[in-house]
């Protein structure tokens, strides 16, 4: 392939959605192009504020469509990645069953690749960022709920029903006791490490809570937008044992999500991104500890544990990348 591949990556969210062009060393061109979803609108709108989001991203970045050589986009939800289908997302109700990736295709007249938002922004650490240079990696996202991905030599393991990786619903608790998690599940890794669990772990904990007095209590009735996950680790970091216990408990949380992709994948890397891992070394020493003390000795003794390197631009780099992997493909 030419030096000058050029490939568009559009991420699509449920509030808004990014794109810009990367070159083919994994460089973005320009700043991203953000523009409100606005999914209460319908699909038909969506899919045509995806095709503006990307021309503007193609000008943006001083080119022409001529320049670019193939489009990725990437949705959040369920989709059925081999049609290129968003089919039920919960985060862009009302759409079912539209036809991003054809349309897209249709519309620019460009190969184009469709890819759950997870596993693109996994693809992208793993391209570029914290995973650039090795051979396999898990990534686990923590936001909202917990998503992830699974990269092993470029390939990215998206399983028979476009359900590969959905890594925040490894059981880590018995399922007919644990924690309620927002898939009507119980006991699934999300219900306990999310930021939006931590949160709820934390007022839980302040019921009880026996200890030294805690500026945790000062948040007991405050609403989800002001008591956030960054309010816990801040005071944590700050030697408040209340919070410092609720962090400790989320690194033990993720670490057995870690131990599971490890015995199951044994990949080189595990990677953690997301707001949370905003909290440093000792928070991610955290994780790796309990992941020491746990996992299968040989496997564990060798996986490196980092956060990743990418912040929000995982996902529109990502989702180059998988244009660029279908570009090279042909």
């Amino acid at each position: 392939m030419a030096d000058q591949a050029q490939f568009v990556g559009l991420d699509v969210g449920g509030t808004t959605m990014k794109a810009a062009v990367v070159a083919d060393d994994g460089r973005p061109l320009s700043k991203p192009v953000v523009m409100d979803t606005n999914p209460e609108r319908g699909q038909d709108e969506g899919l045509a504020t995806m095709c503006e989001t990307i021309r503007r991203a193609v000008a943006a970045a001083g080119i022409t469509l001529a320049d670019v050589t193939a489009i990725g986009v990437a949705t959040p939800g369920l989709g059925d990645i081999r049609k290129g289908l968003i089919i039920d997302p919960p985060n862009l109700k009302p759409w079912k069953n539209v036809p991003v990736r054809d349309h897209i295709a249709r519309a620019f007249g460009k190969p184009t690749a469709y890819q759950n938002d997870a596993n693109a922004a996994a693809y992208g650490e793993f391209w570029v960022g914290a995973g650039r240079g090795a051979k396999s990696m898990v990534l686990f996202t923590l936001g909202t709920g917990v998503g992830g991905g699974i990269i092993i030599d470029h390939k990215i393991i998206e399983g028979e029903h476009s359900h590969g990786g959905e890594l925040g619903h490894l059981r880590i608790a018995m399922p007919d006791v644990g924690r309620q998690c927002g898939c009507g599940a119980r006991g699934c890794l999300e219900a306990y490490a999310s930021a939006t669990n931590v949160v709820r772990r934390a007022r839980e904990d302040m019921a009880w809570w026996r200890g030294p007095a805690s500026r945790l209590r000062d948040y007991y009735t405050a609403t989800d937008e002001d008591f956030t996950a960054k309010v816990i680790f801040d005071l944590a970091a700050a030697g408040d044992e209340l919070a410092l216990k609720v962090v400790d408990d989320t690194a033990y949380y993720l670490a057995l999500g870690a131990c599971a992709a490890t015995a199951t994948v044994d990949p080189e890397m595990i990677v953690f991104g997301g707001g949370m891992v905003a909290a440093g070394e000792w928070f991610r020493s955290k994780i790796e500890g309990y992941v020491k003390r746990f996992g299968l000795p040989y496997p564990t003794k060798s996986v490196k544990i980092a956060f990743a390197s990418l912040g929000s631009d995982a996902g529109f780099i990502g989702t180059a990348g998988c244009a660029r992997l279908l570009a090279h493909s042909k």
